[in-house]
C-alpha cells in the first residue's frame, strides 16, 4: 500500500503552497486529499482500479488525475515544480515543533532563513525574536523544538517499526530452513519509539542454513543499503512506505532461541538483574542458554529462563527494571490487560466532524471487532480545523444517534463528544447539552505551550464539571513532532481519582499518551483509564492494540480499565458524577 507516500506528497504540496503564499482553497483542498488518502483502510491503488476512488468525497477530479500519475510514473509533475520553486532544505524547517507553514514563509521570506542551521544562527544573534509575530517567548519554543527533534533524530514509531518487522517476517518465513521468528529489542517490548528493528531466527543443524537466511534477507527487494552481513546476522536498511527503517536479523540454534530471545529483548536493565540473580545461584546466562558449569539447564523456551532463576515469567511488556524481576520472586506480577479484554471504543470520530466514515460504518466494523459498544465524539465548535460541530449540529447529532441506535443490533452506539477545554478551564459546550450526552471527553487542542499552572489548572477545572467523563489524550504530545505539556501529572491523576474522571490512553501510534509510566502512576492512584483509538475511520478502529501495549507496560489491569466493563457498568460510573 502507498497510502502512506501519497498522503504525505498531498501535504507536502500544501506546505510549500502555504510557504509560497499561493491559492488557500487549493491548499485546503490538497490537505483533506492528502488526510482522506491517509484515512483508507484500503489500498488507494485498488480502489483507483476499482473506480470507487471517484466516488470518494473529498477527492476532486483534478486531485484523482494527480493519484493516477502517481501510479502510472511514480511521481506527480505538480509535486516537483512546486519542491524546484523552493531551497531544497526549507521543508525541514515543518518538523520543527512551534513552527508551521506560515511560520516557515516568514523566517524564509523576511530573514532569508532556509535551512536548521540558518534557522539557529537567527535564533542565536536575536533576528527571530525580533520578526513580527514572533517575540522572545516564541522564539524560546522554537529553539527547545529544535533541541527536541534533534533529540528525536533515528528513532521511528512504533507501528513504523512494527510494518518494517512484518515485511522481514513475512519474507523469511517462506524459507524452508526456519523453524521460529520473532520480533526481539524494543519493538518486543513495545517501547513508544524504536531504534533499530531486531528479529530472531531459529534454524536447524542443515549445513548453510544460517548463512542462507541472512542472504534471503539482505537480498531482498525491499533493501536499500547491507549495512553488515556476517554468517549469523545481517543488518540493512530497508524501505517502509513512511520511513527508512535499520533491521537486525540474528540466527541463533533453535537449541538457543529461547535464552536468545530473553537476551535480545532485553530491557539491558532488566538483563543485569537477571545476570545478577544467575551468578548468585552460581549460574551463567547468556544469549546461548542458562548454564550450570557446562551444563545448560535452560535455553530452548524462554519461560525455562525465568522458572530456573526462581522467577515467575515476566511479560516482554514489563521488562524495563522497574520492580517487575522483585514482584516476579515474591509471585505478585499483575495480570496484565490484554485486547480481548476491551468490550468497546469511546473515543471515535465520524463525517460529522473531521472523520471519514459515517457513524452506520463505524458501529458496523466496532461490531466485527467483537465490541458491544462505540460511542462516537466528535469535536466540538472551537476545533474550527477539524470541522468541529456546533451546539445545534451536536444536539441533531445526539438525536440522530439514539435513533439509528434503536435500530441497529448486536452492538450499541452511544453518542459522545471531545469538548474542548479552553483557556479558562470552561468547557466549548454549557451543560444543559452535555447532559444529553451518553459519554463526554474533554481535551485541550490550544494554547499547549503555556506554562505548568496554566495547563494544569485547565485540565483540574474541566475535570471538576460533573459531565465530563474522560480527558483525552491528557498531555497532547506527537511523538517526534510535539513535546506533551507541561502538566503537573501528579496533580492531574490525584485529581482524576478524586473525581471520578478516567484518563484516556490514546491509542493512536503518534500519541500513546498517556504514557507508560503515567498509566502505573495512575493504577497506584487508583484512578480509572479509557482506552480509545481516537478513530477518523473504521480503519481507525484497529489502531486499539498500541493502547492496550502502552498500559500493559504500565502495569495496567482489566479492573483499571473503563471500557473492559459491560456497558451497564459504565452507565451506572457516568451517572454517580452527574447532578442527582
Amino acid at each position: 500500500m502507498k497510502n502512506a507516500v501519497l498522503s504525505e506528497l498531498f501535504d507536502q504540496m500544501a506546505d510549500i503552497m502555504e510557504i509560497l503564499g499561493e491559492d488557500r482553497f487549493r491548499i485546503n483542498s490538497y490537505r483533506k486529499v492528502a488526510r482522506v488518502i491517509g484515512d483508507i483502510p484500503i489500498d488507494v491503488e485498488v480502489l483507483l482500479g476499482s473506480g470507487g476512488l471517484a466516488a470518494t468525497p473529498g477527492i476532486g477530479k483534478s486531485s484523482l488525475a494527480k493519484i493516477e500519475e502517481f501510479f502510472k510514473s511514480g511521481a506527480i509533475t505538480a509535486h516537483r515544480q512546486l519542491l524546484a520553486k523552493i531551497p531544497p532544505t526549507l521543508l525541514e524547517l515543518l518538523g520543527i515543533p512551534g513552527m508551521g507553514p506560515k511560520g516557515v514563509k516568514a523566517v524564509y521570506v523576511q530573514l532569508k532563513v532556509e535551512s536548521i542551521a540558518g534557522l539557529k544562527s537567527a535564533i542565536a544573534t536575536g533576528e527571530l525574536a525580533k520578526l513580527p509575530g514572533f517575540g522572545e517567548k516564541k522564539a524560546a519554543i522554537i529553539a527547545r523544538g529544535i533541541e527536541f527533534l534533534e533529540r528525536s533524530t533515528g528513532r521511528i514509531r512504533l507501528d513504523q517499526a512494527l510494518e518494517a518487522a512484518q515485511m522481514v517476517t513475512v519474507l523469511l518465513q517462506e524459507h524452508p530452513g526456519i523453524r521460529s521468528i520473532q520480533p526481539a529489542g524494543s519493538l518486543r517490548r513495545c517501547a513508544e519509539t524504536i531504534g533499530d528493528v531486531d528479529i530472531l531466527v531459529a534454524v536447524g543443524k542443515r549445513k548453510g542454513a544460517a548463512e542462507q537466511v541472512i542472504e534471503a534477507f539482505t537480498g531482498a527487494q525491499f533493501v536499500e543499503q547491507v549495512i553488515a552481513s556476517g554468517p549469523t546476522k545481517g543488518s540493512a536498511v530497508i524501505n517502509t512506505e513512511s520511513t527508512p527503517v535499520q533491521v537486525d536479523v540474528r540466527v541463533v540454534p533453535q537449541a538457543s532461541f529461547g535464552a536468545a530471545a530473553q537476551y535480545f529483548t532485553g530491557s539491558k536493565a532488566h538483563n543485569v538483574r537477571l545476570r545478577e540473580i544467575a551468578v548468585k545461584a552460581k549460574l551463567k546466562l547468556n544469549e546461548y542458554g542458562l548454564f550450570k558449569g557446562e551444563k545448560m539447564i535452560a535455553g530452548a523456551e524462554e519461560p525455562s529462563i525465568y522458572e530456573k532463576l526462581g522467577l515467575d515469567y515476566i511479560d516482554p511488556l514489563l521488562r524495563e527494571d522497574r520492580g517487575e524481576v522483585e514482584a516476579a520472586g515474591e509471585h505478585r506480577l499483575p495480570e496484565l490487560i490484554e485486547l480481548e479484554d476491551i468490550k468497546g471504543d469511546m473515543h471515535v470520530h465520524s463525517v460529522a466532524s473531521d472523520g471519514m466514515s459515517t457513524v452506520p460504518e463505524l458501529a458496523e466494523a466496532a461490531r466485527n471487532s467483537g465490541y458491544k459498544y462505540i460511542c462516537i465524539t466528535d469535536h466540538s465548535q472551537s476545533s474550527a480545523i477539524a470541522n468541529g460541530l456546533s451546539p445545534k449540529q451536536l444536539a441533531a447529532e445526539i438525536e440522530q444517534i439514539h435513533k439509528l441506535a434503536g435500530k441497529t443490533k448486536g452492538i450499541t452506539i452511544l453518542a459522545g463528544v471531545e469538548v474542548d477545554i479552553l483557556a479558562d478551564g470552561r468547557l466549548d459546550f454549557d451543560d444543559k447539552l452535555l447532559a444529553d450526552l451518553d459519554f463526554v471527553i474533554a481535551s485541550i487542542h490550544s494554547g499547549m505551550g503555556g506554562p505548568r499552572e496554566r495547563v494544569t489548572m485547565r485540565t483540574l477545572k474541566a475535570m471538576d464539571n460533573p459531565y465530563v467523563n474522560c480527558i483525552a489524550h491528557p498531555t497532547g504530545r506527537l511523538l517526534g513532532q510535539r513535546e506533551p505539556m507541561d502538566l503537573d501529572m501528579e496533580a492531574v491523576i490525584k485529581h482524576a481519582s478524586r473525581t471520578q474522571t478516567a484518563l484516556e490512553v490514546n491509542a493512536n501510534p503518534w500519541r500513546l499518551d498517556l504514557k507508560d509510566v503515567h498509566c502505573r502512576m495512575a493504577v497506584e492512584a487508583g484512578a480509572k483509564l479509557v482506552i480509545g483509538t481516537d478513530a477518523h475511520s473504521t480503519g481507525g478502529l484497529g489502531l486499539m492494540g498500541f493502547g492496550v501495549a502502552t498500559a500493559a507496560r504500565g502495569w495496567v489491569t482489566r479492573a483499571n480499565i473503563l471500557n473492559t466493563c459491560p456497558l451497564s457498568k459504565i452507565v451506572s460510573w457516568v451517572k454517580a458524577k452527574r447532578p442527582k
